[in-house]
């Protein structure tokens, strides 16, 4: 066989495919090592996850429940963890201050926030625009603690049950007033709920916060009040105020006296001012997996009985669990403030 020379242009063609394909294949060897060291870092970051403090936003003031409630499970947190988590009060415009910066901020889990159902519930649906979307902006990590709602009132002898607060509701309609801290609060979504389902009609006393619908119902000026229990407990405690029914699943080891609303007669009552914990959405799920651990861990028979003392019951769930309870409760309160014919804000 006759041997062929190589053409010059040829070998430089073959030279140059070659080099392509080295240089493609090392690109591509680059990258993926890039990625794979890229991945490995974060997940190492995510394991060593808190490495410094951790910032806990409640929308509220200094004092209140969930403040409390902040703090002490804070307290564990940090014990479980080994890292400080501070409580930043960034109080006003009904959570329109706090509830954005902790949606505004990094997802990556060192702010959190501790929020009370309504700013994320009630608010969807008394305020025509949020600075904030409370699905869409926010990761849950855990419920908290359920806060049962009571009906109180001062005048016993008058109202000694609840069967006979609806009678007298509907023997004068629109007569017998109930306090509340406001539209749209707790307290006034307990009232629409009663008055839904028992085809009462009562006249809504609104008022400026709680304190003052407290003392108000305290000193006799309306007669009655669906409070969040922690605000009111002392007072039911030393006699003040009577709880004629809870509106809850089941009675409460704080007051084992007090039926709840089905045993009184009246079912499909059932409302939690309920507390959780969450973070930024996006944040990593592994980060939310390893909160969501140490909550479960931080809610122990210690802390129970603490709570428990103050009237609220601890409720650690899944992060899942958070997600439904929100969505079910957005369409509940939205339905409780049509039917109560609140103008969005």
């Amino acid at each position: 066989m006759l041997f062929q020379p190589v053409r010059a242009s040829t070998v430089r063609a073959i030279t140059h495919s070659h080099l392509r394909h080295a240089t493609h294949t090392t690109a591509r060897t680059g990258l993926a090592c890039a990625l794979a060291a890229g991945f490995a870092i974060t997940a190492q970051a995510q394991n060593a996850y808190p490495e410094r403090s951790v910032k806990v936003i409640v929308a509220l003031p200094a004092g209140g429940s969930a403040d409390m409630i902040a703090r002490v499970v804070g307290q564990k947190l940090a014990a479980e963890l080994k890292q400080p988590f501070v409580v930043d009060n960034r109080a006003g415009a009904s959570g329109q201050i706090g509830t954005p910066a902790v949606a505004r901020s990094a997802a990556d889990g060192y702010t959190l926030m501790v929020s009370p159902a309504s700013f994320l519930t009630t608010n969807k649906s008394i305020f025509k625009s949020l600075p904030y979307d409370p699905e869409a902006d926010f990761a849950p990590i855990s419920k908290l603690v359920n806060q049962p709602m009571v009906l109180v009132v001062k005048d016993k002898q008058k109202f000694p049950s609840v069967a006979a607060v609806v009678s007298a509701a509907k023997t004068a309609p629109g007569k017998l007033t109930f306090a509340s801290s406001g539209d749209g609060s707790p307290q006034h979504l307990a009232a629409l709920m009663f008055e839904t389902r028992t085809h009462a009609q009562m006249l809504h006393v609104p008022y400026k916060g709680g304190a003052p619908a407290v003392n108000d119902t305290l000193a006799g000026n309306v007669d009655m009040l669906f409070a969040v229990l922690p605000e009111v407990l002392p007072h039911i405690q030393a006699g003040k105020l009577h709880a004629l029914g809870l509106l809850a699943p089941k009675r409460t080891a704080t007051l084992p006296n007090t039926p709840t609303m089905v045993e009184s007669g009246f079912a499909d009552l059932n409302l939690s001012a309920w507390v959780g914990l969450f973070a930024p959405a996006k944040t990593p799920q592994p980060i939310i997996d390893k909160l969501n651990r140490a909550v479960r861990a931080a809610l122990d028979s210690d802390i129970k009985t603490k709570l428990s003392e103050n009237g609220m019951e601890i409720a650690p769930s899944t992060p899942e669990q958070l997600k439904q309870t929100l969505s079910q409760d957005i369409k509940l309160h939205a339905e409780l403030v049509k039917a109560a014919g609140i103008q969005p804000q």
